[in-house]
């Protein structure tokens, strides 16, 4: 959300809405029409986020603007110079940017300290600094195609990822620009027009390739910067080629309007999953057709609205008010419990963000400028940038590394099963003393089962059959591990186990596919890829000939209708169970595990672990559907654990001091472990004739 310089001012004048004169197009003159459009573009960022938790195509416009001013910029300072100043760039950039951003990231340290649950504060600390070496885009675009990432809560710097593009971009720029300017001068071709056909050449690829990454995988995509620069450079071709548009006025009324109207209306008719690829011409579109309505003086024109002082006034704090919206937002959710701010409240995060937003622009915008004008170094970016982010990356590190070892010390104490019992607290066989939660809530998403981080669990997309041995080569007796991730949570106990009896696990897992072969769906279409790895499994389930195959007999599910949840043992498991039959090999089938269908890790970290029980009639059957179950082959051991899950009607979030869950129906490695014990003893009618 950094737009570039006004064209009238030094070709090194940063791109940062903050305290700029009103734009000028090239050769248009004066265009304070550009200033209300960024004050327009920044309240609806706000307005959307905070009342209707949606995109709005603020941040595109931009983008855009970005693209249309540093591209005009550029141009006349080569056009002034011979040559593109790359370190006087620069030097403009860091000191009108860097100090904002970063008394904004130094506030959300703290906030996040007061407001935010210790479970969120690790991520916090992450994005801070990807937000504040501008590679957040990259962070959150890694994040958002993990599989396990725990995403049920936005970052409080998680809008930095357009600032990090932008950030980006003032990097090539510049380079592009100049490698330009040098083709130009050498092969005698006009400056612009060489300028322009390397800026069309990035809008062509960059768009083609935004329409088929945003195809491919959205999530990806929305934070990928070659899928976003193209928007940057559609504004750089506009800057370009406006001097040589000449429409007539009453053009440019209707131009100004249909804009204006695309613009506002673009949040509510377009949803965020369909950005950016082609959805994203419209609002960068919109800005297009503002830009090229200009300034009209007719008294009925949208520009009448763009140039009003109240509008230009948001456009002077644009850029702090982008800053601090948002974290502002997230903190009050969290304090607030909330998925999105009432009314009232909402009035409230506007307020908070506009006081803010205006102490950062005349406190430490205006002062660092007023400095910088009078202590012209080329010294100036290198200082400012070290004062600025030194202080907010030593902090992000101190914590980081306070966390670290708090969680070394929590580790020693895990150590003794005395102070840490899980599952034989709930039975009463020990009775642990008052200490923190293990894992921490900040660290439970990545308390998973190893054969996650080895690659071994097939995904959602993939159908063919992976596995993975773990235990001896030599190993008298092999246990294959089928099923989905209810199964593949179990692997922690299974192989605590297997290392006491020296027998092997083979790990044969897909994310959300049951072992049969009765048709599954998977987010409302026909899972089809998990019926193609069923398949696959029974071949390799025929060749390996494992002494037996552990797996669940049943599938719990949340039903807040239904006085119990709707349990079951899942049509054609029997069949695959008398499949293995006929190979020789027993089953051990166990029932499915309860769900308690909110993020108890996220829970337990706001509020004491006993009020993030969940009903144990939730998700799973009164009475057990294995107990009356009559055509279950004699091949297969029914197991039942719950009773180390569950008291009579609770299954409580924390046990004997440890985290059960790691998500809201995932056991975290942890618990698992702890549940060992009790499975080994009940796989005994199985294992003991070995």
């Amino acid at each position: 959300m950094l737009p570039a310089p006004p064209p009238q001012s030094s070709p090194a004048r940063p791109a940062a809405p903050g305290p700029a004169r009103p734009a000028a197009g090239p050769g248009t003159g004066h265009r304070p029409e550009i200033h209300g459009l960024r004050g327009l573009a920044v309240l609806l960022v706000v307005v959307y986020h905070i009342w209707f938790g949606r995109v709005s195509g603020g941040v595109d416009v931009f983008l855009l603007l970005s693209g249309f001013l540093i591209t005009g910029s550029l141009v006349r300072m080569v056009e002034r110079r011979g040559r593109v100043d790359v370190a006087a760039f620069w030097t403009r950039l860091v000191r009108r940017l860097f100090p904002a951003a970063s008394v904004a990231l130094a506030g959300v340290l703290a906030a996040a300290y007061l407001f935010l649950p210790d479970d969120r504060w690790r991520d916090t600390i992450q994005q801070v600094v990807a937000a504040a070496l501008y590679y957040e885009n990259w962070w959150l675009a890694a994040e958002s195609v993990d599989y396990l990432a725990n995403n049920s809560a936005a970052g409080p710097v998680q809008h930095f990822w357009s600032l990090s593009i932008q950030g980006q971009f003032y990097l090539l720029w510049p380079l592009l620009v100049g490698a330009a300017a040098v083709i130009a001068a050498r092969s005698g071709w006009g400056l612009r027009r060489t300028v322009l056909a390397a800026v069309a050449t990035v809008f062509a690829l960059s768009l083609t390739y935004s329409v088929l990454a945003t195809a491919a995988d959205q999530r990806w995509a929305y934070f990928d910067t070659g899928a976003r620069l193209w928007e940057l450079a559609l504004g750089g071709l506009l800057a370009l080629a406006l001097p040589h548009l000449h429409l007539g006025h009453r053009t440019r009324v209707v131009l100004g309007w249909l804009g204006l109207a695309a613009l506002v209306s673009c949040g509510m008719l377009i949803p965020a999953t369909a950005f950016p690829g082609f959805a994203a011409l419209w609002p960068t579109g919109a800005a297009v057709l503002i830009i090229l309505a200009g300034t009209t003086n007719s008294r009925y024109a949208a520009d009448r609205l763009l140039t009003c002082r109240p509008l230009h006034a948001v456009g002077d704090i644009s850029y702090a008010l982008y800053l601090w919206h948002w974290p502002v937002l997230v903190c009050y959710l969290a304090v607030t419990d909330r998925t999105l701010p009432s009314a009232l409240g909402g009035a409230y995060v506007v307020a908070v963000s506009a006081l803010l937003a205006v102490a950062t622009r005349y406190l430490i915008e205006d002062r660092v400028e007023r400095f910088a004008t009078t202590h012209r170094t080329r010294l100036i970016a290198p200082a400012v940038a070290l004062a600025c982010l030194l202080p907010v990356l030593t902090a992000a590190g101190g914590w980081s590394a306070h966390l670290t070892a708090q969680q070394k010390r929590l580790e020693a104490l895990v150590a003794d099963p005395a102070h840490y019992p899980g599952a034989a607290a709930l039975t009463g066989e020990t009775e642990p003393p008052d200490l923190p939660v293990y894992p921490p809530p900040a660290e439970a998403a990545d308390d998973v089962p190893t054969t996650y981080a080895d690659g071994c669990n097939q995904d959602t997309a993939g159908s063919e059959v992976l596995t993975c041995t773990y235990g001896p080569d030599g190993a008298e007796r092999t246990i294959a591990l089928v099923g989905g991730s209810h199964a593949a949570h179990w692997f922690p106990a299974l192989e605590e186990i297997a290392q006491d009896n020296g027998w092997r696990i083979v790990n044969i897992v897909k994310g959300a596919c049951l072992f049969t072969d009765a048709p599954q769906t998977y987010k409302g279409a026909e899972y089809t890829s998990c019926a193609e790895w069923n398949r696959g499994v029974m071949t390799e389930l025929a060749d390996l000939r494992p002494d037996a195959v552990f797996t669940t007999a049943t599938t719990t599910s949340l039903d807040t209708e239904a006085g119990y949840g709707e349990e079951t043992v899942v049509d054609g498991y029997t069949a695959k169970w008398r499949a293995l039959a006929a190979l020789g090999i027993d089953v051990i089938a166990i029932r499915d595990t309860p769900r308690l269908g909110f993020d108890t890790a996220s829970c337990v970290a706001a509020k004491p672990p006993s009020d993030c029980a969940g009903a144990r009639s939730d998700s799973l059957a009164e009475e057990s559907p294995l107990s009356d179950l009559a055509d279950a082959p004699a091949n297969v051991t029914f197991l039942d654990l719950t009773d180390h899950l569950c008291t009579a009607d609770r299954c409580p979030a924390v046990i004997g001091n440890v985290l059960v869950y790691w998500d809201g129906g995932h056991i975290t490695t942890t618990y698992m472990r702890t549940l060992a014990p009790p499975l080994e003893t009940r796989m005994r009618p199985v294992t003991g004739e070995w």
